[in-house]
């Protein structure tokens, strides 16, 4: 599945590439460092960089979820025992519940 997607969006990079080759001047303010680059290639790396700051951003926020997670599965396990043991000091002669 994953390489029906990743092969057009792969494609229509190529071409995309190809088709923007004119040179661009990228600035770098506050400094005086200018390149030159080809278009393509300056709008594929802000793409990049945008698309790594919002991975960034979203790993980030999955992290404090993970955290909860793995503290609420903790829990979980504590009560469990808890429950365990509760149940083998009943008295074995009640009849189990309806």
């Amino acid at each position: 599945m994953g390489l029906l997607v990743a092969i057009p969006v792969l494609i229509v990079l190529a071409l995309f590439a190809v088709s923007n080759r004119q040179p661009v001047t990228v600035g770098f303010w506050p400094t005086d460092l200018a390149l030159v680059v080809p278009l393509a290639g300056a709008v594929l790396a802000v793409a990049a960089v945008a698309f790594l700051v919002g991975a960034f951003i979203v790993w980030m926020t999955e992290l404090r979820v993970r955290r909860r997670a793995r503290r609420a599965e903790a829990r979980v396990e504590v009560l469990e025992e808890e429950v365990r043991a509760l149940r083998a000091r009943l008295p074995r002669t009640l009849p189990p519940p309806a």
